[in-house]
C-alpha cells in the first residue's frame, strides 16, 4: 500500500481531487485544511483538522499522530502578512531562517518544502497523483486561436516569462500586442476582471498562464478550471492559453464543454 498521504489543502476543487484519486487507489489520507483558504465542511467523512499557517508545531504534531509519510499542497493559499500569521516557536523559527520578506512566493514555497523534508516528510506534487490533470498540447475545444490571438499569446509567454523571473506571478493578459496586467498577489480572477476592464476596441484579450522559470512542480503550478473560463467570459477575453505539461487543468471535460459554449479557445502551448 501506498504511504499516507496529507494534503495540505487550500482553496478550490484540487484538494477534492486529490482526495477522491486517494479514495480511487484505496490510499489513506488525512487533510490538513488551512484557515482562511480551505472549507473544513469539504472534507466532511475524510481524517480532517483545520489548522492556521502560521501553527507550525501543531501541524507538524497532527501529521505524526495521524501516521502521515507523504505530503502534497493542493489548492492555492493566499499569502499572508507576517502580522496576520501570527507564527506560533516552529513557524517563528522557520521564518528566521528562510526569511519571509525576502523571498517570492515560489521561493518561499520551496523553502517551506525544505523544512518539511527535514521534519521526516516526503514532499511530492499534484502532478504524480493527478498526471492527467496536466495540460496537453493543443485546443482543449473546438475553437482555435487566429493569428492575432497566437500573437498576443507568443507576448504572452514572454511578458510571463519575465514577471516569473522575479518570482512575481504566472500570467498575463495582452491584447493586440498590448500588456494589459499581469498577475500578482490580487490572483488569477481578480487579473482577468481588471484587465477585462481595460480592454480597447477589436478582438478581446488572451489570458496566458506559464510557470515560472526553475518553478517547484511540487507546489503551485498554474491552473485553470471551468471558473476561469466563465470569468474569462464575462471580461470579455477571447481565450487562454497554458503552458502544456506544466499547468493543471481542473476537470479537463467539462473546461472544454464550457470554453465551446462560451466561444472561447483553450489552447495548451509548449514553452518556447
Amino acid at each position: 500500500m501506498a504511504p499516507k498521504l496529507g494534503v495540505l489543502a487550500g482553496s478550490g476543487e484540487l484538494p477534492l481531487r486529490v482526495i477522491d484519486a486517494c479514495r480511487a487507489a484505496g490510499r489513506p489520507v488525512f487533510v490538513l485544511a488551512l484557515e482562511g483558504a480551505a472549507d473544513p465542511r469539504d472534507f466532511a467523512g475524510v481524517p480532517h483538522a483545520r489548522i492556521r499557517l502560521g501553527a507550525g508545531a501543531e501541524g507538524l504534531r497532527l501529521l505524526r499522530e495521524n501516521g502521515v509519510q507523504e505530503l502534497v499542497m493542493a489548492g492555492p493559499v493566499r499569502r499572508p502578512t507576517l502580522a496576520s500569521l501570527r507564527p506560533d516557536w516552529r513557524a517563528a523559527k522557520m521564518l528566521a531562517r528562510i526569511g519571509l520578506r525576502a523571498l517570492g512566493d515560489d521561493g518561499l514555497l520551496s523553502a517551506i518544502i525544505k523544512e518539511f523534508e527535514l521534519e521526516g516528510f516526503r514532499f511530492v506534487g499534484v502532478h504524480s497523483i493527478l498526471e492527467s490533470l496536466l495540460a496537453p498540447e493543443g485546443p482543449l475545444g473546438a475553437i482555435t486561436p487566429d493569428a492575432q490571438a497566437r500573437a498576443d499569446i507568443e507576448r504572452g509567454f514572454e511578458v510571463a516569462r519575465a514577471l516569473g523571473a522575479v518570482d512575481v506571478g504566472q500570467a498575463a493578459v495582452v491584447q493586440q500586442g498590448i500588456v494589459l496586467g499581469l498577475e500578482a498577489a490580487e490572483g488569477t480572477d481578480a487579473l482577468i476582471d481588471r484587465a477585462g476592464r481595460l480592454q480597447g476596441e477589436g478582438p478581446g484579450g488572451v489570458l496566458v498562464k506559464a510557470a515560472k522559470p526553475g518553478q517547484e512542480r511540487r507546489a503551485d503550478l498554474p491552473a485553470i478550471g471551468v471558473a476561469t473560463l466563465d470569468a474569462c467570459a464575462r471580461a470579455g477575453l477571447r481565450g487562454i492559453a497554458i503552458e502544456a505539461g506544466m499547468a493543471l487543468v481542473i476537470d479537463r471535460a467539462a473546461v472544454s464543454a464550457a470554453a465551446d459554449a462560451a466561444g472561447l479557445f483553450v489552447v495548451g502551448i509548449k514553452a518556447p
